[in-house]
């Protein structure tokens, strides 16, 4: 219906008595069709009188480097997540670095082989590469620090519903590069070399990483 009749965000689409009728549902069927299609970011539920099923607006767009995040909520929370993030990452991985393990080692080698076999689909790219970081924060004796990194981490992710790449960017040359980058985190971690790890993690977050 919003294709057929040229609908934009926010305009109406049918209220749920209209949607009743069309479609012979009942009342429940209905309202679980439209959380499902609100869940998606699709439709806005408005309730009362002039209420009824309207055109969502576009989801709100937040940058972290070169992938552009789709954020259904609070995207100025997102931003902020990111900076926090990305200004904790050295000490996070310089800890990892001093403090790894072999179990943690094997961990981190194996999110790193995720992260490779998700280079064809970008969501799950995305999600592959926040575990990672998840788990080299993990190694941090600075439970605080660790604390804070994985509550940023994990605010994107939730608040994430859809990653992209920006328009100067070849998607697959990009997720190429990236999972070199992280390879070169990992094994500098591995190796325990707090040097190699700090140019690892300056070239991690430079512009063109995420």
């Amino acid at each position: 219906m919003i294709d057929t009749r040229g609908l934009g965000p926010g305009d109406l689409i049918g209220t749920m008595d209209d949607f009743r009728d069309l479609s012979g549902y009942g009342r429940a069927t209905i309202s679980e069709a439209a959380r499902l299609l609100s869940d998606r970011g699709t439709v806005e539920i408005r309730p009362g009188r002039n209420g009824g099923l309207f055109v969502a607006a576009p989801n709100p767009i937040v940058r972290l480097r070169h992938t552009l995040l789709s954020v259904r909520t609070m995207p100025t929370t997102v931003a902020d997540a990111i900076a926090v993030r990305d200004s904790l990452e050295p000490l996070i991985a310089l800890d990892a670095a001093r403090h790894r393990t072999k179990g943690d080692i094997t961990a981190l080698r194996k999110l790193l082989t995720a992260l490779r076999r998700a280079t064809s689909d970008r969501d799950r790219f995305l999600r592959a590469n926040l575990a990672l970081h998840e788990r080299i924060a993990d190694i941090t004796p600075n439970h605080l620090a660790k604390a804070v990194y994985l509550t940023m981490t994990r605010c994107i992710s939730d608040l994430s519903t859809h990653a992209t790449p920006d328009s100067t960017t070849d998607p697959t040359t990009y997720l190429e590069h990236r999972v070199e980058v992280h390879t070169e985190l990992v094994e500098a971690i591995a190796a325990g070399d707090v040097s190699r790890t700090a140019t690892a993690v300056e070239r991690h977050q430079a512009p063109r990483e995420a």
